[in-house]
């Protein structure tokens, strides 16, 4: 969650976001691997939106993602900029990659 508000934080300093019209986030390492079972993917579309883990509201959350998923777009900083998220080609979970590494 950190992580997608901080790139969002970014972008608003960068005065990047109101260009923006896609966002893809690639998961590689331990993170691809266990990402969807740790919800992972549910925290960064959160962070995404503008919420941190001291402010998030947890009952919001399936409501939220769900809205997400069903519109493939994303509010992003806290509503200020809604950008096109089609969940599954906006996360992508790179799990070959830590596999080939592997001894």
């Amino acid at each position: 969650m950190n992580a997608g508000k901080c790139f969002i934080d970014r972008l608003i300093d960068s005065g990047d976001l109101p260009r923006t019209t896609r966002i893809t986030v690639d998961l590689y390492g331990s993170l691809s691997l266990t990402g969807k079972g740790h919800a992972t993917d549910t925290a960064i579309i959160m962070g995404l939106a503008g919420n941190t883990p001291q402010d998030v509201n947890i009952d919001s959350i399936p409501a939220f993602i769900q809205e997400v998923a069903r519109s493939s777009r994303l509010s992003v900083a806290g509503g200020a900029h809604v950008v096109d998220f089609p969940v599954a080609d906006s996360i992508l979970f790179h799990a070959e990659t830590l596999a080939r590494r592997a001894p």
